[in-house]
């Protein structure tokens, strides 16, 4: 499974990365340290997934602890992103996590 989620986490990155999504410089520590979900008030969903989501991801498996299961970030994302052309790119990776980390 470990290897999987490498993979989707993989995919996810190159579908920012193909789509110009990609962000060289990171957000300010205070963006970052938002307590809203998904920081809605000072990142954008892409900056999110790439500053936050995958990071931890990495960091979970790098320490071999339980990855979280159950969850679903492809709702917000199909809701803040709808008008983009870009989503279901986006989407299909996390959709492939979710469906594997699900009980």
């Amino acid at each position: 499974m470990k290897s999987q989620v490498i993979q989707y986490l993989s995919n996810l990155e190159i579908a920012l990365r193909v789509n110009q999504l990609w962000e060289a410089t990171a957000p300010s520590h205070e963006a970052l340290a938002n307590d809203q979900p998904f920081c809605v008030e000072t990142l954008t969903p892409t900056q999110w997934l790439q500053w936050i989501f995958i990071p931890r991801m990495r960091a979970i498996l790098d320490a071999n602890t339980n990855l979280p299961r159950n969850f679903a970030i492809t709702p917000y994302l199909e809701e803040a992103l709808k008008n983009e052309g870009y989503l279901q790119t986006i989407c299909e990776p996390l959709l492939d996590l979710e469906k594997l980390l699900k009980d």
